[in-house]
């Protein structure tokens, strides 16, 4: 478990589980669906099948995310995969699933925490995140932990008839370490 003022970031729990399938799969068109890259359908799964596949996860000795909780509620989750692993570069996500839970800061402090964690876990040169234009919420929240924009792809995202660019964030450790220290 890894804890900041608002938020924990943990493992996924068993009793987590119908929780997240309803946040996930539970609606035709959740609104988180519509910023966490809404052109890239969300599918389906029935609830037996993510039950199995996410008790699975409960026993990862080494899970590549982490459930973000705020007053003992789980409210998202944060993950990381490797974009290429000899080079120590990682791409970092965030999802917090009600917007009833948005614009209460927890979604910057739970990504600060969990960039932390990965710059101490592992020996890293930069993380990154990759997003669209079309969020400017997931833009402000890398801005705010330090990321700024390396790379725009211009109107490679199509969504609800327009356009959108592919925009490329990161931060390199010894700009996370500097930001850190300035904190202290």
């Amino acid at each position: 478990m890894l804890h900041e003022k608002k938020v924990t970031l943990r493992r996924l729990k068993p009793e987590d589980i119908p929780l997240l399938w309803e946040f996930i799969y539970g609606q035709a068109e959740p609104e988180w669906k519509k910023w966490d890259a809404p052109y890239f359908p969300i599918g389906t799964m029935t609830r037996k099948d993510f039950e199995k596949q996410k008790k699975k996860e409960t026993k990862d000795p080494n899970p590549d995310r982490m459930y973000i909780e705020v007053e003992q509620q789980l409210i998202g989750m944060v993950t990381y995969y490797w974009e290429h692993q000899p080079s120590n570069w990682l791409e970092v996500g965030i999802v917090i699933y009600q917007p009833s839970n948005w614009h209460k800061g927890a979604g910057t402090e739970a990504l600060k925490l969990w960039i932390q964690h990965l710059f101490d876990k592992y020996k890293l040169i930069r993380i990154g995140l990759t997003t669209w234009s079309g969020n400017t919420r997931m833009i402000r929240v890398a801005e705010k932990t330090g990321m700024r924009e390396e790379g725009r792809i211009r109107k490679c995202r199509f969504y609800k008839g327009s356009y959108y660019d592919s925009i490329k964030m990161g931060m390199l450790r010894e700009e996370w370490l500097a930001g850190s220290l300035k904190k202290v």
